[in-house]
């Protein structure tokens, strides 16, 4: 992961196809020695393709991988927050109403005795 995150770092510092050796120094400038099989794979892989075409075509995959639930569908993210409006909005009355009772009630916090009683 640290050199597919090095190789970002050198794409967004204006380096369109960084080498195996300008992640190295990248690496080594704060201490982290490459291991070279594992460099060369990641450079070999990235070398000459267009890191914005890479991420997207990532999260295009990303996004049909189940996340739980079952074999529950995934659900777009403006879809979710639509549906799930009304639950969040009943949870947040719900926990005013119990607080106002609570207040209503008094507070028993010292349990009929005080700290330094």
């Amino acid at each position: 992961m640290r050199y597919v995150a090095t190789y970002l770092l050198a794409v967004l510092g204006g380096n369109a196809n960084p080498s195996a050796h300008d992640i190295k120094v990248i690496l080594g400038s704060v201490g982290i020695e490459a291991n070279d099989e594992h460099l060369n794979k990641v450079v070999g892989e990235l070398n000459g393709k267009d890191i914005n075409k890479v991420i997207n075509s990532g999260l295009t995959r990303l996004a049909s991988v189940p996340a739980g639930g079952g074999t529950a569908a995934i659900a777009s993210p403006a879809a979710s927050a639509a549906g799930s409006a009304k639950p969040a909005a009943a949870a947040v009355e719900e926990k005013e109403e119990k607080e106002e009772k609570y207040d209503s009630e008094g507070s028993d916090d010292d349990m009929g005795f005080g700290l330094f009683d």
